[in-house]
């Protein structure tokens, strides 16, 4: 799936209730968007289609440890309002 944002072409793979999110959503930390071709508006659309996907689904980002969309949606300091 597209989830632009970290870079303008950032993609993230969902297989079953896995989901190989790159660097666009870390266990409590989201990607960077001060890089060329970031966009930070845009990485924060691509980020609430990732938290749709359920609480269920596991995600692991391009490094780091694994967690969960619900995790995230809980504790993420940057997903929260």
């Amino acid at each position: 799936m597209s989830v632009p944002g970290h870079s303008p072409g950032h993609i993230a793979y969902r297989i079953g209730d896995d989901l190989f999110s790159g660097d666009c959503l870390f266990h409590d930390s989201i990607g960077r968007f001060d890089l060329e071709g970031s966009d930070e508006a845009q990485l924060y659309v691509s980020l609430q289609r990732l938290l749709a996907l359920g609480d269920g689904v596991r995600v692991y980002p391009g490094h780091g440890p694994a967690t969960t969309i619900g995790a995230e949606r809980r504790e993420n300091p940057f997903l929260q309002a």
